[in-house]
């Protein structure tokens, strides 16, 4: 069994992550729904019908009596027992060849139409068949946190429509220990690590993210409480779970397995400074750094798997992480891994990110897992051991986050892959899945995607004490959502994520301009609002139809002393049309506390 491997950090300038290493578990046997193989031939299905594209001005163009009539006479001509079916949209017919029609029918029937002047073309009404099957990637059936229905993320049904390609993520973290399932999808990044001798590379910062190392020869040797350690490749790990190359016939798949990786080296011996991290942050997403050269690839998704203890988000955070969200990059950071509320933590007690906590295979919030109201969404994190079993063992490998790693204690050595547990490993799904949004759609603005995760996320199938946000994330759901599409019974979703203050005393409104949806509104509008407020019986919540038609979501109560409103609210908005602009009012009734709505959705 491999010893455990920790990054951790005691004061508001180091770093945090947890990552327990641990030996693959033998490779298990797909899952059913995941059987496909997709190295075979794509299925041939007998053709049963043609479509036949008449010629502009003929009858048979446009009147469905001369099409009938036509193909009448074609199946008399041919022998074949011939039916028109109905028109296409684009106003070709399509006719159907009959029971079992053989190859040689097939093309009969097709000659006896290209013969007819009338008839501009005819091809066969061929079948489709899903590209999202399982990729060829050897550990691929170990990946449970991408596609099993209890804890995964539903990632393979989102790779019909994007794979994050045109995206450059941003991993914040230890540096690059050089692995061939990632070789292709890096792109070039920089060490911001500013002193030598925790950077252990003979300088300070330079363009080569080389991981040295993280290791520590002897326990206190980081501060009081910290243990010996061989180093974690920790920021490998984490860039495989987001873009690991996929289809090659080895190892695993990348989440975003489209986008390209950008290591970006902050954490080395005990860790890593306040000061390099946002400096790291503000070049990552394009923004300037004295006396580093311009990024020449800026990052549109940055992934933050670290943190440390602070009551409050450092004034050095807010400023790199609202730049970055300025310049456009949405910002993904781990929750923590000290089972506690993560508002003590930072930099996920920031604003302008995404929090992530973890969940286990079984769909729990993981043992070790942060928690609270400043929680935003949840994605799979593993679970190696139980939380009863003794720390520091690994007891349940396969039930850990697998992913790209480095087999050296202490210098990189052989490459391979270990599972591996933490919120370091939930925060990357999410970092993940902001790439595909990012590249299937390039208009969506950060707070835009992390509305868009955090309202199709689903609710945890375990259980979650202290606050897990707004479930684990569905991948598939989410990327429908923001490209017009729905893998669920509903329409198009409208989302505002941008904040808004609640003042004691005060109405205020948050606006969403629905567009390209006609008619009227469904009599089921589903408006999801999370409002992050102390004493929620202070509000009244309505929503307002364009028409300035209030619809009451929640009334005022002063038996109600818990905090936030995180709910998901059914409208009978029949009677109003669906375009226009719809308002969330928020009323605040008494005094002695405030808040802000932080996000809420329509879905028609």
């Amino acid at each position: 069994m491999a010893a455990s491997a920790t990054i951790l950090g005691v004061t508001a300038t180091s770093a945090v992550a947890l990552a327990v290493e641990a030996t693959p578990s033998p490779k298990p046997a797909a899952p059913a729904s995941q059987a496909m193989n997709p190295a075979a031939t794509t299925p041939t299905a007998p053709v049963e019908k043609v479509i036949v594209t008449y010629k502009a001005r003929t009858a048979e163009a446009t009147s469905n009596a001369a099409a009938k009539t036509d193909t009448a006479e074609k199946a008399a001509e041919t022998g074949e027992r011939l039916s028109f079916e109905r028109r296409l949209a684009d106003g070709g017919a399509l006719v159907d060849l009959g029971a079992t029609p053989t190859r040689q029918d097939v093309a009969e029937v097709m000659d006896a139409f290209r013969a007819d002047p009338a008839v501009a073309s005819v091809e066969a009404d061929i079948r489709a068949y899903p590209m999202a099957v399982t990729p060829n990637d050897t550990d691929y059936a170990k990946q449970w946190d991408l596609f099993e229905p209890t804890g995964g993320m539903n990632v393979p049904g989102a790779w019909d429509k994007t794979t994050g390609s045109g995206v450059t993520v941003a991993v914040i973290d230890t540096g690059y220990a050089a692995h061939s399932d990632l070789a292709a999808n890096t792109v070039a990044g920089y060490d911001f690590i500013s002193t030598s001798a925790d950077a252990r590379d003979g300088n300070g910062r330079d363009a080569d993210p080389k991981d040295e190392g993280d290791w520590n020869a002897t326990d206190g040797e980081c501060g009081t409480g910290s243990r010996a350690s061989n180093s974690s490749w920790h920021g490998t790990h984490v860039a495989g779970t987001i873009g690991a190359v996929t289809n090659n016939a080895k190892g695993i798949a990348g989440i975003a397995y489209g986008s390209k990786v950008q290591h970006v080296r902050v954490l080395g011996k005990c860790g890593g400074s306040s000061s390099d991290i946002a400096d790291a942050i503000t070049w990552a997403s394009g923004g300037s750094v004295p006396g580093i050269p311009a990024n020449p690839n800026p990052a549109k998704v940055l992934n933050l798997s670290l943190g440390g203890a602070s009551a409050t988000c450092p004034t050095v955070y807010k400023n790199a992480i609202d730049g970055a969200v300025a310049r456009g990059a949405t910002v993904v950071v781990a929750a923590g891994n000290s089972n506690a509320n993560a508002s003590g933590f930072t930099p996920a007690n920031c604003a302008n990110v995404i929090n992530v906590a973890s969940t286990s295979r079984e769909g729990n919030r993981s043992y070790y897992s942060n928690f609270g109201t400043v929680v935003d969404v949840s994605a799979p994190g593993g679970e190696t051991r139980r939380a009863t079993d003794t720390p520091g063992t690994v007891t349940t490998p396969e039930n850990g986050i697998l992913s790209t790693l480095n087999s050296g204690t202490t210098g990189q050595s052989l490459e391979n892959y270990k599972p591996y547990q933490g919120t370091s490993m939930a925060a990357p799904h999410i970092a993940g899945l902001a790439a595909l949004l990012k590249s299937a759609k390039s208009t969506l603005t950060p707070a835009q995607i992390e509305s868009a995760i955090k309202s199709n996320a689903r609710p945890l199938p375990g259980t979650c004490s202290g606050g897990c946000g707004t479930g684990i994330a569905d991948a598939a759901k989410t990327v429908a959502a923001v490209t017009g599409g729905s893998t669920t019974p509903g329409g198009a979703t409208f989302t505002n994520a941008a904040n808004v203050t609640i003042s004691d005393n005060a109405t205020v409104t948050s606006p969403i301009a629905v567009t390209g949806v006609a008619g009227n509104a469904p009599a089921a509008l589903k408006v999801d609002v999370d409002i992050k407020h102390t004493w929620r019986g202070d509000l009244v919540i309505d929503l307002v139809a364009p028409d300035g038609s209030a619809y009451r979501l929640k009334g005022s109560s002063g038996d109600d002393s818990a905090d936030n409103v995180l709910a998901t609210y059914t409208v009978d908005a029949s009677s109003e049309v669906a375009a226009g602009t719809w308002k969330l009012q928020v009323r605040d009734v008494a005094t002695g506390d405030t808040g802000y709505i932080d996000s809420w959705s329509l879905t028609f």
